[in-house]
């Protein structure tokens, strides 16, 4: 069965490409993740209903 294009060719490009170094990534633990989303969606529309309500 013929492949696309020969073997002696596989890994050509990603092997020519210079190695970065990885990024340091930090993500919140999802707990306090979580707890911010809630504040952003629940808490902070609730106080701006009521701003509009007082008007």
């Amino acid at each position: 069965m013929p492949s696309h294009g020969s073997l002696t060719k596989a890994g050509k490009v990603r092997n020519a490409t210079p190695k970065m170094p990885k990024k340091e990534r930090h993500k919140e633990v999802p707990r306090v993740r979580n707890r911010i989303e809630y504040e952003k969606r629940v808490v902070k529309a609730r106080q701006s209903k009521q701003a509009v309500a007082a008007r």
